[in-house]
């Protein structure tokens, strides 16, 4: 069926569609600062020890081979739906580049420079603050970076299961394909969680560019 010329649908919708783009955003902030505490803290725990290292990296990436719309599935009947579901399993598939990253980061800073530090008397803690999180931050921040991705995009498959944002507008575009003005429904959603995506992976770049110290910069 004919509906609006695209202009004229997001301009008639323009509320209902930022509405759905701020929870899509929340959402997805939400579980990425979750995945990114829990994957550096549990990155400190284990990157001193290879055997746990390969352990929790194995066990998530396990996990990640799921299709993310059957884990929800499987977890619904657990958990519920909408976010008790959602925060879980979109932290699951966030944690996996982001304790990747940084184990990888952390056993990659020069050994050199960690004998000097000992050599003038630093201890561990004070090493790992003041040394070795420094300079393994731009390729734990590339995992968080990836990690956002993943769950923006994981984020529209929850609406499955109610977890609220954009995706709810694609699922109900796409039942209803067909219909008036679904198909400029499915690209506004579509467009928009793109947007989303780009702002994020923007946002990193700045974060990255100032929170780096000057002398590792590329």
């Amino acid at each position: 069926m004919d509906g609006l010329p695209f202009f004229e649908y997001v301009s008639l919708f323009r509320d209902d569609l930022i509405f759905a783009t701020q929870k899509h955003l929340l959402v997805s902030l939400y579980t990425l600062l979750i995945a990114t505490v829990v994957g550096i803290a549990l990155g400190l725990l284990v990157y001193r020890r290879a055997s746990l290292s390969t352990l929790s990296i194995g066990a998530l990436a396990i996990g990640f081979t799921i299709p993310s719309i059957a884990l929800f599935g499987l977890l619904v009947p657990l958990l519920g739906t909408g976010l008790a579901v959602g925060f879980p399993v979109l932290t699951m598939y966030g944690l996996l580049p982001i304790l990747r990253n940084t184990i990888v980061g952390l056993n990659s800073v020069d050994k050199a420079t960690l004998d000097a530090a000992r050599g003038i008397g630093m201890g561990r803690l004070r090493m790992l603050w003041q040394i070795e999180l420094p300079l393994a931050w731009p390729v734990i921040l590339t995992g968080v970076r990836v990690g956002a991705q993943l769950i923006v995009g994981i984020v529209v498959i929850g609406a499955y299961v109610g977890v609220p944002g954009l995706g709810e507008l694609l699922f109900d575009a796409l039942q209803n394909l067909g219909a008036v003005n679904k198909l400029n429904q499915a690209l506004a959603g579509t467009i928009l969680v793109t947007l989303i995506a780009l702002l994020l992976d923007a946002a990193f770049v700045l974060v990255r560019r100032y929170t780096t110290p000057r002398g590792i910069r590329v």
